[in-house]
């Protein structure tokens, strides 16, 4: 799949609490064919990053319900997200 034929737009952000390691809650489409709702941007030690939507499993642990197939992808996702929030 070539990254260009993707047209990923931000469709809302939801800002938390400057005190929250948390940050916002993001809902993004791509292609106006996929939602992709509850991404995270977290505060980590070096920084913001993108989280993926989490669901904690029966055994309490934490588990992604979206995951990127493809790094390049990855980095294009959180780039457009990170880019919104800053704005």
């Amino acid at each position: 799949m070539e990254i260009g034929t993707l047209d990923i737009k931000i469709i809302k952000i939801h800002r938390l609490a400057q005190d929250s390691r948390i940050k916002a809650f993001v809902d993004l489409g791509i292609n106006d064919a996929l939602l992709i709702k509850g991404i995270r941007i977290v505060q980590g030690k070096k920084g913001l990053f993108v989280s993926m939507p989490v669901e904690k499993g029966k055994n309490e642990r934490w588990y992604e319900r979206v995951r990127c197939m493809n790094q390049d992808i990855r980095s294009l996702i959180a780039g457009k997200v990170l880019e919104a929030y800053s704005v």
